[in-house]
């Protein structure tokens, strides 16, 4: 069987890609041999996490009830039904997604594809069997894998991955989470928020190793006021059994720690998912573990792209999107001979964490800024002086615009704080216009609303 385009991987990138392929009439084929439809964002990642960290909020809620002159009866944990709940909601996306697989527009094959040679993939069917197919054009979209853990000694105590934490029914009444990244963070936002004792572990000097230090200072702090022992700049030395706990001993600040709890969960991030796919066969270079990529998402191999979390080099689901809907053009353009390639632009580059408090980024940080020798200036404002989120009762962290120092052209922005989720776009549509600050200070915003707190660092910088 001959294809325009032969997609590896059906996830978020691949779908994306695989719709826009048939869009530019390209005979396009999703080669996807997971047992379950869907790709990570769905099954295993966004969405589940999300749904759990919804139900935490809410016990949150209830304990601080008093602030607000109410009564709430005692809290209770029942995380069979908390599980069951993420089931139902994780199934209904799941059936969608697999709907726009099965949707007839292009081929589906069920299996597990690896290279014979550049242009050809021997396809081991899930029914049983190998099916040979050939195209002109390839993407790579496979995803991560959860990455080998650290301590070797971590095998034998044992340990939860990301997959069983949203898998199992038993919540433990204390955790060490190693990592802290996005997924450590929101794992421990989660089980602090139903009460548990949470300890987190990371190995580099701070949380969010790439975000500017006020960042992560504010998320720490916010997190240790809700309960969650932070420890970071650690060297882990073992893993063992202390009776029915777990315990984990690491170096910090010259001395010698030991923490116990009933489980440790592996945060350390994610692996390109390449084993298996016969890259040396297709002349596939790698850097790093992941294939080498340019711009315009090509491979070493021109007619081979990749997009998502195999090609990085950012793991979020809106930017796999991108890159694979650029794959898709890009081939088009390659095999008709259409014009240069389209090149990805990561100007925009928006980040969200659903912590508690949430931490939201979108632009160049003070530290890629620096790092590029571009001259800036920024501005802050606390939520602590702010009038609607003291009356929310949200009062913790600030905003942070940061803009040219020549013109004053918003560069980028972040957000530590209640519904940062949510206000960073704010500043996405005022940068994907190229606004000035001044030009965002003039813009109307209605009082008392969370949203005009930018105003402030706005004003300041117009200044």
């Amino acid at each position: 069987m001959n294809y325009d385009f032969i997609i590896i991987g059906g996830g978020s990138a691949g779908y994306a890609a695989a719709r826009t392929a048939v869009s530019l009439g390209l005979k396009t084929c999703v080669v996807d041999g997971a047992e379950e439809l869907g790709g990570l964002c769905i099954l295993r990642g966004c969405m589940p996490s999300k749904t759990l960290l919804a139900t935490s909020s809410r016990a949150v809620s209830v304990r601080r009830a008093a602030e607000f002159g109410l009564r709430a009866g005692a809290l209770e944990v029942h995380g069979d039904e908390i599980l069951a709940r993420k089931r139902r909601l994780i199934g209904e996306f799941a059936d969608y997604r697999r709907g726009q697989l099965e949707n007839g527009k292009f081929d589906l094959i069920r299996g597990f594809a690896r290279f014979v040679d550049s242009g050809t993939v021997d396809v081991t069917l899930r029914s049983g069997g190998v099916q040979r197919i050939t195209g002109r054009t390839f993407l790579l979209a496979t995803g991560s894998v959860v990455s080998e853990p650290p301590l070797p000694s971590l095998k034998d105590v044992g340990y939860w991955t990301t997959d069983d934490v949203l898998e199992s029914p038993h919540v433990p009444q204390s955790l060490i989470i190693l990592g802290g990244g996005a997924t450590a963070v929101e794992f421990a936002t989660y089980y602090a928020g139903l009460g548990r004792d949470v300890t987190i572990i990371q190995r580099s000097e701070q949380l969010l190793k790439g975000a500017d230090a006020d960042v992560a200072e504010a998320l720490t702090h916010g997190l240790r006021e809700r309960g969650v022992k932070v420890f970071a700049g650690t060297k882990l030395l073992r893993a063992e059994m202390s009776g029915a706990k777990k315990r984990i001993t690491f170096e910090h600040e010259g001395s010698s720690v030991t923490v116990e709890a009933e489980q440790i969960i592996h945060a350390l991030g994610r692996s390109p998912m390449v084993n298996g796919l016969g890259l040396d066969a297709a002349g596939i270079e790698l850097t790093k573990g992941r294939p080498t990529m340019r711009a315009t998402q090509q491979t070493s191999q021109p007619h081979i792209f990749a997009a998502g979390d195999v090609a990085g080099p950012f793991e979020i689901v809106h930017i796999a999107i991108h890159q694979g809907e650029i794959a898709a053009r890009n081939a088009a353009r390659l095999l008709t001979s259409s014009g240069p390639m389209e090149e990805a632009d990561y100007r925009l580059k928006l980040s969200v964490i659903f912590s508690d408090p949430e931490v939201a980024e979108c632009g160049a940080n003070e530290r890629e800024l620096r790092a590029g020798g571009i001259s800036f200036r920024t501005a802050k404002y606390p939520f602590n002086d702010h009038g609607k989120s003291l009356c929310m009762g949200e009062t913790h962290g600030f905003v942070k615009l940061i803009s040219a120092e020549q013109g004053g052209e918003i560069l980028g922005a972040a957000v530590v704080g209640p519904h940062a989720a949510e206000l960073i776009h704010e500043i996405v549509v005022a940068m994907r216009f190229r606004a000035t600050a001044r030009q965002l200070a003039e813009i109307p915003h209605y009082h008392p609303t969370l949203s005009e707190i930018w105003t402030y660092p706005a004003e300041e910088l117009a200044e």
